[in-house]
Order: structure tokens, then sequence, then C-alpha cells
């Protein structure tokens, strides 16, 4: 039913109201604070800064574009695998649709943007793939960014709390990533595929972030990126 495909959202708001009658009322651990709420307005506009060309940053932050690329292409590969769908021959697409965001996101002060892997921890969760959704979602989004006293809010949620959550959406990806490699009949009897699973697994659920100035790649992007490059080393053709 809905609450079984609402079961993240509910927990989550349950572990908030429990830490807050712990906290708040019983006086255990640190109180939440709604002060920020209080003093929040309910709309609001972004701050909008106008680009500016630096050959430094464009160095910098130039090669993040691949970087880009490769969490893409693992996040497609998780959700070929979760809805058996043939998903691959869109990816230019999706490439494309990426660089276009991240050219606007730019236009406007903001940073590279990017699918995320904590949406497809709520796809493998809700069993719910439509794309339908994600519009929808987007719109959603956009009206509650409006909003600071939402944002203020979101603030307002205790960092154990998002750790748990995201335990079990980060655990669900792995987990993802593990049924790909059942699926598609993986030898892990060699030593070259067990290294590329054993670096990818460790980099992507201890959460190995690169840092590039101001932007910051999570540990599913640098995993992908690490198991392609070792799967090209290890795999090459000899001649």
């Amino acid at each position: 039913g809905m609450l079984r495909r609402l079961l993240l959202l509910v927990g989550l708001i349950l572990s908030y109201i429990t830490y807050y009658i712990v906290s708040n009322l019983m006086g255990f651990g640190v109180p939440i604070d709604f002060s920020g709420v209080a003093a929040a307005s309910w709309f609001g506009l972004p701050s909008i800064h106008t680009p500016r060309f630096e050959l430094s940053a464009i160095i910098l932050i130039a090669p993040v574009a691949f970087i880009l690329i490769a969490e893409n292409l693992g996040h497609f590969k998780a959700v070929e695998g979760m809805t058996k769908t043939r998903v691959t021959p869109h990816m230019g697409k999706a490439f494309f649709a990426d660089g276009l965001a991240t050219t606007f996101s730019a236009g406007f002060g903001g940073t590279g943007v990017t699918t995320y892997a904590e949406n497809i921890g709520v796809m493998a969760v809700t069993k719910v793939y439509s794309t339908t959704i994600f519009v929808i979602a987007g719109l959603v989004a956009i009206l509650l960014g409006l909003s600071p006293k939402f944002g203020a809010v979101i603030q307002t949620i205790p960092a154990a709390l998002l750790g748990g959550a995201s335990i079990v959406v980060f655990g669900l990806i792995a987990i993802a990533g593990a049924k790909i490699w059942i699926d598609s009949h993986i030898d892990f009897s060699k030593n070259s595929n067990l290294i590329i699973a054993a670096v990818t697994v460790i980099m992507g659920t201890g959460n190995f972030s690169l840092h590039l100035g101001s932007f910051d790649l999570g540990g599913i992007g640098t995993a992908t990126l690490t198991a392609i490059i070792l799967n090209a080393l290890f795999n090459r053709q000899k001649g």
C-alpha cells in the first residue's frame, strides 16, 4: 500500500517526533532549536550572481564535467539493474541534459549539477520508477526552495536522523550494484575483478569525496570514476 511506499519518509518523520519528545520535552540530548524557523520568512528569492570567466577557475572546475559523466553512468546502470529496462541507449540524452543543467546553474552562480544517488535509493525502496513523479517532485522542490521557512525547518533535522536515513539510502545503492554484478555473472575468481569490486565498494560506501575548489563530489561519483579507470587498466587487450 501507500504506507509501504513511503516508509523512508514516514520513518524520518516518526524519528523526528521521537527525538523531539526525548530531547525537547524529556530533556535528554541536545534539543531541537526552532528559533531559525520563527525568524525565517515564508517567501524569498535566491541570491543570483552573474558569471565571471577566470582561467584559473576554468582549469580547476572544467575536469569536473568528466566526473559528473562518470557519476551519471553509475546511476544509469543502477536504474537499469532495478527496473530491468534497457535505458543505456538513452544515456546520451542524460549527459546532454546534465550538461545543459550545469550550464544553466553556472549562469546564475550555482555549482555543477548531476543526478542524485539518494533518488535512486528512494526508487529502490518505493519501487516507483515513473519519470512523471520526478517532474512533479522537481516542481515541488522549486516551490519549496522559494520558502526560507521550509529551508529552516529542514535545517532543524538532527544530524543523527539524517545519518540513519543515509545508511538506508546508500546501503540500498550498494546492494543494487552488487545485484548488477550477480545478474551480469561477473567472474570474481579473477583477481582484477576482485580488486575493482573491493576498491569501488569501499570508496562508495565510505563516501570518499573529491574536493575541487568549492565543488564536492561524493563517494558514488568517485567510486564510479575509479571503477571505470581500473577496469580500463586491468582489462586491456594484450597485443
